[in-house]
């Protein structure tokens, strides 16, 4: 088997940064809170969400305060996602990796049941082996969801898979099942902040892929 691919969706292979922060800064109205900045929020955005809201509140949000600031954030967050595109490349990236005989599949945090529709809407659900979002709380991190996720590959090790993701959460889902992970810095964190994950970090998804192709050979 040849070096298999699991992408992570948002703000790796969907360029949604601008989504994000307007539906964060409307999650943090809820409580009063000040807008944050993208390049602030990139320097402190962690998995689970709850600590990055913590990071900035000096505190966990408590049990009621989440409930509304995570209502807040999908609400306005799909609102904006209808307007956001695959990033610059994506596409072809993943074409060229098809054709070549080659598998991947995406596993998201987003809901499946928008995850799904979403995908299709960009044409490219048929790139991929297997397409699975978050079913459940959306306060957790990706490494049970990443087991689960390979668990339903058929015949693919996890010593040839490379996760290709923009957050810290990516490169610790990959750990989790035995996997190799390349960090993008185009979406969620800041360079900076995913050095510090202690994996390659690349800053186009076109040297994300020749890099995986070379960490799983």
């Amino acid at each position: 088997m040849g070096t298999h691919l699991v992408w992570d969706w948002n703000g790796t292979l969907f360029d949604d940064n601008e989504a994000v922060i307007v539906a964060t800064n409307a999650a943090f109205a809820e409580l009063g809170m000040a807008p944050i900045t993208l390049e602030r929020y990139r320097e402190l955005y962690c998995v689970p969400v709850p600590r990055f809201y913590e990071r900035l509140l000096g505190r966990l949000p408590t049990e009621a305060e989440w409930v509304v600031m995570d209502e807040a954030f999908h609400r306005h967050y799909w609102a904006g996602a209808e307007q956001a595109g695959l990033t610059l490349g994506a596409r072809e990236l993943l074409a060229d990796w098809q054709s070549a005989g080659l598998t991947q599949s995406l596993c998201s945090l987003a809901p499946h049941e928008h995850l799904i529709p979403i995908v299709r809407t960009h044409g490219i659900e048929e790139r991929f082996v297997r397409v699975d979002g978050r079913v459940g709380p959306s306060n957790t991190g990706k490494a049970e969801h990443m087991m689960r996720h390979l668990a339903g590959l058929e015949g693919v090790d996890p010593a040839r898979v490379v996760v290709i993701g923009d957050a810290v959460d990516d490169a610790r889902a990959a750990q989790h099942v035995g996997a190799r992970a390349v960090l993008y810095t185009g979406g969620s964190h800041s360079r900076g902040s995913l050095e510090a994950a202690g994996v390659p970090v690349v800053d186009s998804l076109a040297e994300a892929v020749e890099l995986a192709q070379e960490l799983a050979a």
